[in-house]
């Protein structure tokens, strides 16, 4: 059995989020590379003991070394298709910087999570191609490497698995491409981590590359039947429309499910490719009762339905300010306000207001927590919807990805068509929009100690991009006089609180007073 640190390149993504709490889980000593390591400390295994989280980039040679420096054993989760633009390009320099850098660190060993492809074809598609691709750059690099190609993943929070599930509950008569028919061997996430685990408490498997799957080979169009068999609900009516190209799909998909647009566009490109295990290798080294495609889907509806989805497809988004904004004091900076110099990054929007209540933060704070996905946004929910629907359309996020926790919020999570920057208990929630516009923007809502009370302050802010960003701005600028004092109010109410002063523009609320003990 492999012994010392084990490393997790990815650990926010969705394999490493569920990777890294079973490891520590098995006494495991876990060191977890983020590009912001704030990510990992908001998941519920952040505090565990064996946990040590690193900064690290893939894209940055030293820093991955000086992070992997004394570990023996490193996973390499990692892909960039979710951040849109040329993928494979990306992967393949971050592959061979992986390669490079644990040979300088000392690691003994590389274990790679890919996808299963037909690499002869020359109709495989660029998303798998690439998957190849970086498995090879591992494999020919100067550390053993393992390698383990698997086709259709099923857990709750998988991208397969919420279009699969999606697709299905929302559209009861569907009309299919030919992609529906393509053989697949989906295999469960429990049964894929089982194999990653297995793999690094068994030495026989360095230097080999096996293919992974369940029980199953079937098609899509079964999936679809048997998610719905397993959530109880009538099978939909599939009838064959070939005509429909993997663009149309990609939007057709994008438009029914909470999955980002730039991971649909190249998953539905793959769905032309058979994906069905070539050898078992596998099976020998590393056995382990392998779930059928029902088993696996009834685990990933009960964890959907009891609100445990341990990580979800859109965990691995960055929480990284953008370049205009200031780093300061090691936390997310701070925004420029309008009135800045030119140098200071060019004219930027603010529309902010505040309500002094009744309440300490701290009593505050638990309402705020819960704003988006189920609570809504306290004001304005149909505009808020509208909103969304429009980001649909143009490939956005829209609000169809909620919250993964109705309760906590941390850095780096998605928020509906938000991500959240930074979210201080009692102090502050920042979120950086991800909703497709003319511009950047964010909404921080903070909480100030007032008196014996507190100052909440909503601060919408806007970077515009050109004519149409500044167009996007005023036409917005009315709904935001409704709609934050409104959000105030709303949250005040929700938290119990009674509001004292405002809302109004936050400059015209007197300054903060000093805090007072209350005395019985």
């Amino acid at each position: 059995m492999s012994s010392g640190v084990v490393f997790i390149a990815g650990a926010t993504g969705y394999m490493g989020g569920r990777l890294a709490p079973l490891l520590l889980a098995r006494g495991r000593e876990v060191r977890a590379a983020a590009r912001d390591p704030r990510k990992l400390a908001g998941r519920p295994w952040g505090g565990h003991p064996g946990l040590s989280a690193v900064r690290a980039d893939v894209t940055v040679p030293a820093s991955l070394v000086e992070a992997m420096r004394g570990c023996s054993v490193a996973f390499y989760l990692v892909h960039s298709m979710g951040r849109g633009g040329d993928f494979a390009h990306t992967d393949r320099e971050a592959a061979r910087n992986m390669a490079a850098a644990a040979a300088e660190a000392g690691v003994s060993r590389i274990i790679y999570l890919g996808g299963l492809g037909d690499v002869e074809s020359a109709d495989l598609s660029e998303h798998l191609r690439s998957r190849a691709e970086v498995g090879d750059i591992l494999a020919a690099g100067p550390v053993p490497a393992t390698i383990l190609r698997a086709a259709v993943i099923l857990g709750s929070g998988g991208a397969s698995f919420e279009i699969i599930r999606h697709l299905t509950e929302r559209l009861p008569v569907m009309l299919t491409p030919r992609w529906v028919r393509t053989r697949c061997q989906p295999i469960a996430i429990s049964n894929v981590l089982g194999y990653l685990v297995g793999c690094l408490e068994n030495p026989a498997t360095a230097g080999r590359a096996f293919d992974i799957g369940g029980p199953d080979v079937t098609t899509y169009a079964d999936l679809f039947r048997i998610y719905a068999e397993a959530a109880g609900i009538r099978p939909p009516v599939i009838i064959p429309a070939p005509f429909f190209s993997p663009a149309l799909s990609a939007h057709w998909v994008n438009l029914v499910t909470p999955v980002p647009m730039r991971l649909i566009r190249p998953l539905v490109e793959g769905l032309k490719n058979e994906v069905v295990c070539r050898e078992s290798g596998i099976r020998d080294l590393v056995p382990q009762q392998l779930l059928s495609c029902r088993e696996a889907m009834e685990r990933a509806l009960a964890e959907t339905r009891a609100g445990a989805v341990a990580s979800c497809c859109h965990d691995a988004g960055g929480s990284c300010a953008p370049a205009f904004l200031t780093e300061r004091a090691g936390c997310p900076a701070e925004w420029t306000r309008p009135g800045d110099a030119p140098y200071a990054g060019g004219r930027l929007f603010g529309a902010d207001y505040a309500a002094i209540l009744d309440a300490p933060p701290e009593a505050v704070w638990p309402a705020v927590a819960r704003i988006g996905g189920g609570t809504g946004w306290y004001a304005g929910d149909f505009l808020w919807w509208v909103r969304g629907l429009a980001d649909k359309l143009v490939g956005g996020p829209g609000l169809s990805r909620g919250r993964r926790d109705a309760e906590r919020l941390g850095p780096g999570d998605a928020l509906d068509f938000w991500r959240v920057l930074d979210a201080e208990p009692n102090r502050r929630l920042l979120l950086l929009a991800e909703m497709k516009a003319p511009g950047e923007a964010t909404l921080e809502l903070r909480l100030t100690p007032d008196g014996t009370g507190s100052r909440l302050t909503s601060l919408a802010s806007f970077r515009p991009r050109g004519l149409a960003g500044l167009a996007y701005w005023w036409g917005m600028y009315p709904a935001h006089g409704l709609l934050f004092p409104a959000m105030l109010r709303n949250l005040a109410r929700a938290a119990g609180a009674r509001v004292l002063a405002g809302p109004v523009l936050a400059d015209r609320l007197p300054p903060v007073a000093p805090s007072k003990e209350v005395r019985s």
